[in-house]
């Protein structure tokens, strides 16, 4: 009995499988090369990406890869088709910045966004009345839920990582202890910005006491059931950031100064 085309069958069936496996790996990396590439200013705003068969060429991949990796990237506002011309990188304004992926490709030249004066702005606007509402609506489980956030960032001592992913989570949960359903998209929307600007609020600072303090302030307000000290606790809050923000913000306001 011959089983040479069984063994061919499966042999090539195994093959196709782990080039499906292996596509989306390398599609990933394609995607960070280009993004970071515009990211970076390598091609800026208005500039037309090289052909399809170029970055073929240039990344060792095929059509298929680039031009899935080309609809991710329009899919974050990077870039668009345009007919005869080609693949053009999007104004700024256009990118979505709240994404972590541009947010890591940014680094440094997160600064030219003010991304950090609009995070300020939009926390002052929601946080407030998020807090003021969940200490109306906020579920017992919750409100431990919050306590326990509030315990990882005082135990996390000096380690600036670990505080910042309690913090985030503190003010993720206080969202959507809000039982509002935009304030709960919100805060999802809003994670990789609110990562960004805590941590270079947390990094600013040697001591932590202040904030320690403020934020277990506010668990005990909704522990009471006190909407008003919920509210302001979140004013001064977002005060005490505002303040350990202010040297960024003013380098930045330099910079654009001519």
């Amino acid at each position: 009995m011959d089983t040479t085309s069984g063994q061919g069958g499966g042999e090539g069936k195994a093959a196709g499988e782990a080039q499906q496996s292996k596509r989306p790996r390398v599609q990933k990396s394609v995607i960070a090369a280009i993004g970071l590439d515009i990211c970076s200013e390598h091609y800026p705003v208005g500039s037309v990406l090289p052909t399809e068969n170029d970055l073929c060429e240039l990344y060792g991949v095929s059509r298929t890869v680039i031009r899935e990796s080309l609809k991710v990237l329009a899919a974050k506002g990077l870039v668009y088709g345009r007919p005869r011309i080609g693949t053009v990188v999007c104004e700024k304004e256009e990118w979505n910045i709240l994404d972590p992926q541009i947010l890591e490709w940014m680094g440094p030249r997160i600064q030219d966004l003010d991304l950090l004066g609009c995070i300020l702005e939009t926390r002052r606007t929601v946080e407030p009345v998020a807090a003021e509402l969940a200490a109306e609506r906020a579920t017992v489980q919750e409100i431990a839920d919050l306590e326990n956030a509030w315990a990882r960032m005082r135990n996390a001592g000096r380690n600036t990582e670990a505080f910042t992913r309690a913090d985030v989570q503190f003010h993720e949960i206080l969202l959507k202890a809000s039982h509002n359903q935009v304030f709960r998209q919100l805060s999802s929307i809003i994670h990789a910005a609110l990562m960004y600007s805590l941590h270079r609020s947390n990094e600013a600072v040697d001591k932590r006491d202040e904030a320690l303090a403020i934020h277990r302030e506010l668990v005990e307000a909704l522990r009471m059931r006190d909407g008003h000290t919920a509210r302001a606790c979140a004013h001064r809050m977002l005060d005490h950031a505002a303040r350990d923000l202010a040297p960024a913000m003013r380098k930045r306001g330099q910079a654009d100064t001519p």
